[in-house]
C-alpha cells in the first residue's frame, strides 16, 4: 500500500508535478540523516538527464531532489553529464540491457574538481543500479575517492 503510493508520488513528480519535491525532498533527506556516509559527503551530484530530454521535460528530479537535502558543508555539482542521448530505462526488459543502454552515456566536464571527493548522487529509483553503476564509474574514473547513492525508492522491493 505505502509502495504503490510512493511509486505513484514519484512518477508524478517526474511527470510535471513538481510541487511534490516538499514531500519527496523530506523523506531524501530523512533517508540522508539516517545514512552511515552522510557526514562523509563532500559532494551532491544529480544523476544527469540528456539536454534533450530535460528540453522537454523542463527540470531534472534528480536536481530538484539534491536541493531539498540539508547538509552543513557539501555543495551540488552539475558536472556529470549524459553525452548520449538513451532509452528510457523502464523500456528495457532485462538488467543486461539496462547496463547495456547507459555504457559511456556520462561524463565530466573539464575543470571539474572530483579528485580525492566523497560523491554521493542522487536519484530517484534504483531498479537494477545500471545508471547507478555507470555514473559511479565515470566518476571514480575522474577520481573521486568514495561514491554513494540516495534514492527516493527501490523498484521491486517487497515491504511486509
Amino acid at each position: 500500500m505505502y509502495a504503490q503510493s510512493l511509486q505513484k508520488m514519484i512518477l508524478s513528480f517526474k511527470n510535471s508535478r513538481t510541487e511534490l519535491d516538499l514531500v519527496l525532498g523530506f523523506l531524501a533527506d530523512s533517508a540522508l540523516q539516517g545514512s552511515s556516509f552522510s557526514k562523509d559527503v563532500e559532494l551532491f551530484v544529480p544523476v544527469p538527464l540528456h539536454w534533450m530530454r530535460r528540453l522537454v521535460r523542463g527540470y531534472n528530479q534528480s536536481l530538484i531532489i539534491a536541493k531539498r537535502l540539508k547538509h552543513p558543508t557539501a555543495k551540488i555539482s552539475t558536472d556529470l553529464v549524459r553525452i548520449r542521448r538513451t532509452k528510457s530505462q523502464p523500456a528495457m526488459a532485462s538488467p543486461a540491457a539496462r547496463a547495456k543502454n547507459v555504457a559511456g552515456a556520462f561524463a565530466v566536464r573539464r575543470g571539474h574538481n572530483f579528485a580525492g571527493r566523497a560523491i554521493c548522487l542522487v536519484d530517484d529509483i534504483k531498479t537494477t543500479g545500471a545508471t547507478l553503476n555507470e555514473c559511479a564509474k565515470t566518476l571514480k574514473q575522474a577520481g573521486a575517492s568514495k561514491v554513494f547513492a540516495l534514492v527516493l525508492a527501490i523498484a521491486g522491493q517487497n515491504i511486509s
